[in-house]
């Protein structure tokens, strides 16, 4: 649901960048004031594990569509939300910047669209109360499921009210919610079933991760971490390549009401914006220019791991508290 720079004017891009922004910051207190520092590498971890992940797009059957995992519910269940706020924008900058994955202008509204409501409204409000200690499969199962339906239809009705707000007559109101919508909803259902066993397995791995506070004993993460570290490089430089060729629920939604998912854009803003992200982006597409070969997804989902987990990891140690909690768990 990566939206591209012709889906928006210079006056949506901007107001959704600063929105977006002020969140950052938001996250960034609240992170800096009461987080965990021994969960840093789980941070940079489980952004190299999300940009991995969202790398396979899967077919939604029946439809001629795919989907690919948000990762902000995944990401706020085994972090709390302001650093899975923060984890899941180093995803997004990165995807931008060097993988041509996103609009530069349209970086504020993806930034919204994906992260705000799955950690900041679909996990505190379903996920958390619904799966209690995280103990029960089943629970966790069911509100994943709902977080992210929940999460997928906010985000995707914020994309058509951007469009609308922009103007991009090609996508009109009606026409545009009437499918975005229901093909949202097929994806937030077996995105909600992979969180759910995701976050069964790092459960399974270490429960402790799931505390609300910490013990005054420390424990190791080094098992579920390397586990998770594996897993995001062999998503990224193997599974990757499995990926369905479908249009994802934007691009497929786009085809069918305006014919394209590749509208055309205008102006100085859209033109300087393309023109950074040329510059930037050396693995566009993830893919290696100019080359057909399959070895550069492979490249690409290795790389883009990597240069995620030290963003994440970055972020996380800026913002290491400046004194560690005590709060014992009872």
């Amino acid at each position: 649901m990566h939206m591209a720079d012709a889906l928006v004017s210079p006056a949506v891009g901007g107001a959704m960048l600063a929105v977006s922004a002020g969140l950052v910051a938001y996250s960034a207190r609240k992170m800096r004031k009461d987080f965990d520092p021994s969960r840093i590498p789980l941070m940079g971890i489980m952004g190299a594990f999300v940009f991995a992940a969202q790398m396979i797009n899967f077919a939604i059957p029946g439809t001629g569509s795919s989907g690919h995992i948000g990762g902000a519910v995944l990401l706020a269940a085994l972090l709390g939300p302001y650093a899975a706020f923060l984890a899941l924008t180093c995803v997004l900058v990165i995807q931008a910047l060097f993988f041509a994955d996103g609009g530069l202008l349209a970086l504020g509204c993806n930034i919204f669209n994906m992260g705000f409501f799955g950690c900041f409204l679909a996990y505190p409000i379903f996920l958390k109360p619904m799966a209690g200690n995280f103990s029960n499969p089943v629970k966790v199962l069911l509100a994943s499921i709902l977080a992210c339906i929940v999460s997928l239809q906010l985000g995707a009705f914020c994309v058509v009210l951007e469009t609308l707000v922009s103007g991009v007559t090609q996508l009109p109101f009606g026409a545009f919610v009437a499918l975005m919508q229901p093909i949202h909803l097929s994806i937030g259902v077996v995105e909600g079933a992979l969180t759910g066993l995701a976050i069964v397995f790092v459960y399974r791995a270490r429960p402790q991760i799931f505390l609300e506070c910490n013990a005054q004993k420390s424990f190791s993460y080094r098992a579920v971490l390397g586990s998770l570290l594996i897993a995001a490089l062999a998503i990224g430089g193997g599974l990757s390549l499995l990926a369905s060729g479908d249009p994802d629920g934007l691009e497929w939604s786009m085809e069918k009401v305006a014919g394209t998912a590749e509208l055309e854009s205008s102006g100085a803003v859209h033109g300087a914006a393309a023109d950074v992200q040329e510059k930037t982006s050396f693995l566009p597409d993830y893919s290696i220019p100019d080359s057909e070969s399959a070895a550069g997804t492979s490249v690409a989902g290795i790389v883009g791991s990597l240069i995620t987990l030290a963003a994440a990891l970055a972020v996380g140690f800026a913002l290491k508290p400046r004194t560690k909690r005590t709060r014992v768990c009872v």
